[in-house]
């Protein structure tokens, strides 16, 4: 019988610590996580999500100045100036980008940095210089908004910029957002602004806001599960997500 010992003599403990720390033969490494923009509702159910489990090696956040995370495994990457073009390159293989403006009663939140929408191509080839070869887009946008024809499609030239980089997979989520609230001070034009109100109810059911949590989930899933290639997910798809089990709406979704 072997014992993993030489001439009876016992195994050395520190040999079996090294043995049970290296990784088992074949076994494939993680990729590492990217995160710009993991400030707002959505941005850190997104973080909490992604970072909290074990699809990943490590997470990295952008930030405009040092923090302390909370989170295991998280760490974040000081960006010099608020243009990408001018930053020297990280190391990751997947990246996020979220656009929800941070919460500034969060202290962490304001010390993040959030890409603005016009900001997009240039983060999208600084993030290919640092290796990544899959990007999440999550791009939120005021309900009944957008036709149904740039739902499902590149909506704009800059979608277009991004995906003719070469990324092996893109995916682009739609989400729906509540509109601002305001408060008017006089009360006529709160008077109208409750009766414009009614019209909120004739929003189709499918543009509805869905919670952070589910556009997390569904997030979550596809970037595990995703083939090759460019994969868009309009606001009536995240809804069946909310509503029903979001791997089996991602199975559909991504064939």
């Amino acid at each position: 019988m072997v014992d993993g010992s030489i001439d009876g003599m016992p195994p050395d403990p520190l040999q079996v610590l090294h043995a049970a720390s290296r990784p088992a033969a074949g076994a494939a490494a993680r990729p590492r996580l990217l995160i710009a923009g993991a400030t707002g509702v959505l941005g850190n159910e997104v973080l909490r999500q992604l970072a909290g489990s074990s699809a990943f090696e490590a997470t990295q956040v952008l930030a405009r100045e040092p923090i302390t995370e909370g989170l295991r495994g998280v760490r974040t990457i000081l960006v010099p100036t608020d243009a990408p073009a001018g930053w020297p390159p990280a190391a990751a293989d997947v990246a996020v980008v979220l656009f929800d403006p941070p919460r500034m009663f969060y202290q962490r939140e304001r010390a993040l940095w959030t890409p603005q929408p016009g900001q997009l191509p240039e983060l999208a080839a600084w993030l290919r210089r640092c290796g990544v070869r899959s990007l999440a887009i999550v791009l939120p946008h005021a309900p009944g908004r957008l036709p149904d024809a740039l739902k499902r499609g590149l909506a704009s030239l800059d979608e277009q910029a991004v995906a003719a980089l070469g990324f092996e997979r893109l995916l682009i989520l739609r989400s729906a957002r509540k509109p601002d609230e305001a408060r008017a001070a006089h009360p006529l034009a709160r008077l109208a602004h409750w009766m414009l109100g009614i019209f909120k109810y004739m929003v189709p059911s499918s543009e509805q806001p869905v919670r952070a949590a589910t556009v997390a989930r569904l997030l979550a899933v596809a970037l595990r599960t995703a083939p090759p290639g460019i994969h868009i997910a309009p606001p009536e798809l995240v809804w069946q997500a909310a509503q029903q089990d979001a791997a089996e709406v991602a199975r559909r979704w991504l064939g």
